[in-house]
Order: C-alpha cells, then sequence, then structure tokens
C-alpha cells in the first residue's frame, strides 16, 4: 500500500495568521487538488494530518471544521481526487496533548489505522513540527515553500533528508515518477 500524509493549512490549501475559521476562508492553493488526484490515479492513499487548534481556542466549533473539509472533500470530487482519512489535533497549544505535531500522536494513529509502518512514508508538510513529526517516525519529510514553508526553509533546522519543493504539485510529480 502505497501511503502519502499531507498537512492541510499551507499545504492543499492557504494558510491564514487568523487561521481558517469558516468553510468561505478555505481556499485551495492552485494545483494542490489536481495533485491529490494524481496521487490516487497513482493507487495511493492520501491522508491528511492537522492541527486544528482553532476548535481549542473557541474560534471554531467542531462542525464548523467539518463543514471545511466537506468544502475540501467535495472540491477534490471535482477533479477526481480524494483524501482518505483525516487526522487532525483539535487542541490549543498548550495542552499537552500527545496528537499536536510535532508530537506523533496524529502519525501513530494513522499507523494504527492502515496497519503500516510509517518508515519512508512521505509526510509534506510547510512548517518545522510537520517536518520533525514525520522525521520521529522515520517517515519521509518533504517540505513545500507554500504556506509558512519559506519562512520554514529560511529559518534552518529541517529534519536531515528533508526534500524540497515549491508546491504539492511539483512534490508529487517527483513521488509518481
Amino acid at each position: 500500500m502505497k501511503l502519502i500524509i499531507l498537512d492541510r493549512d499551507g499545504v492543499i490549501n492557504h494558510d491564514s495568521a487568523a487561521y481558517i475559521k469558516s468553510p468561505g476562508e478555505w481556499k485551495p492553493i492552485p494545483g494542490s487538488l489536481e495533485a491529490i488526484a494524481l496521487l490516487n490515479q497513482a493507487g495511493c492513499h492520501v491522508v491528511v494530518a492537522t492541527n486544528q487548534s482553532g476548535v481549542g481556542r473557541g474560534l471554531f466549533e467542531m462542525a464548523t471544521l467539518n463543514a471545511i473539509h466537506d468544502k475540501m472533500h467535495r472540491a477534490l470530487g471535482l477533479v477526481g481526487g480524494r483524501v482518505d482519512a483525516i487526522f487532525f489535533c483539535p487542541h490549543a497549544q498548550d495542552a499537552g496533548c500527545a496528537c499536536r505535531k510535532p508530537k506523533t500522536g496524529l502519525f501513530e494513529d494513522i499507523a494504527r489505522r492502515f496497519k503500516t509502518n510509517l518508515r519512508d512514508v512521505p509526510s509534506i508538510g510547510d512548517s518545522l513540527r510537520d517536518l520533525q513529526a514525520a522525521a520521529a517516525v522515520g517517515a519521509q519529510p518533504i517540505l513545500v515553500l507554500t504556506g509558512k514553508g519559506e519562512k520554514t526553509r529560511r529559518d534552518g533546522g529541517l529534519p536531515p533528508g528533508t526534500q524540497v519543493f515549491t508546491d504539492l504539485a511539483e512534490a508529487v510529480k517527483s513521488l509518481i515518477q
């Protein structure tokens, strides 16, 4: 089974310092939905692992998060793509949970659900915490320069072996060659 793990904000859709708090604020990055469809056509299972502390901070409700994800699923369907599962951490940064990246709880849940080892599984993100969580479970960290990616690259400290691509579309082309 080919598995690919994606962060959401800054990888699939445009990010916002004020959080994505409604379906209307969720806007796909050009080429990202088509890139996911290409992964699906190549036989990959695509999952999302995303911190969504806006829920824990009271900025939006679970129903709103579900509506945002419903919009993403519908938009993917229009281009022939799909996400097989979404794993999210709803906790605020100070909650001390095990699921908020850079901790590995979301990744451990993915491994259990898909009954697989995450060694060398591509994991694409735009922030250092995405890459750190991936590296901690032996996945292949991949940085995209969309979202916070440029700043992440500039700040340095990337896990060894991190691959860097302009955006999700470019990363996917490399993965399915």
